[in-house]
């Protein structure tokens, strides 16, 4: 697992090393960011023999960190919307790895970079693959789990990061940005994404 974990957040890594640059920023503007962040990989398991399709295991929602990386899941049945809105199945080729951008990258960019809805749902297709794996095990003699495994990495910009819309990129957003996305530090933010969802806890860890 400290193995995956490291090649996932490397990968993070890299891809904001190229946000950066395709940017015109230097190059570790938002690396030197994420160094020491709270970076979290949080595989999730779902049981496909105890629910059913129309279950949502994750509703439609955006996550609160910087960039959340995903491994290719051996069941279908996440879903990402477009900027106009469009619905979409994600397909991942093999050895491919998903990025979204969380909420954390659109406040610093000022909307710049959009965090990405996505939601997963047991779908008639998560179904299909499933009841294909309990005949291959019946027929063949196989062990193909019935259990849908997320392998996610959620990175984090560090807890005192300012992630107010770099002056940097105002030629990437217009005035009222800077009100939509108002100065605070990452740790704000997710304090105020966690309150949102009644996650929140009790006190805070740091203090300001």
């Amino acid at each position: 697992m400290n193995s995956w974990g490291t090649h996932m957040i490397n990968s993070c890594v890299t891809a904001a090393e190229m946000a950066a640059v395709g940017m015109g920023l230097p190059q570790d503007t938002f690396t030197t960011r994420m160094n020491e962040g709270s970076h979290l990989l949080s595989p999730t398991a779902s049981d496909l023999m105890k629910y059913d399709v129309g279950t949502a295991f994750a509703g439609f929602h955006y996550d609160l960190n910087f960039i959340t990386i995903h491994g290719k899941s051996r069941y279908p049945g996440l879903y990402l919307w477009t900027r106009d809105w469009k619905k979409s199945a994600v397909k991942i080729p093999q050895g491919c790895l998903l990025m979204q951008a969380g909420v954390m990258f659109e406040w610093i960019t000022g909307g710049y970079v959009l965090a990405g809805f996505h939601e997963v749902v047991y779908t008639e297709d998560t179904k299909r693959v499933r009841d294909q794996n309990l005949q291959d095990n019946r027929e063949q003699g196989l062990h193909k789990s019935t259990w849908r495994i997320s392998s996610t990495l959620f990175s984090h910009l560090r807890y005192d990061v300012d992630i107010s819309p770099m002056p940097e990129l105002a030629h990437l957003y217009d005035a009222e940005a800077l009100v939509k996305y108002s100065p605070m530090t990452a740790h704000d933010k997710l304090c105020e994404e966690l309150r949102a969802i009644n996650l929140a806890p009790k006190q805070s860890y740091f203090n300001h």
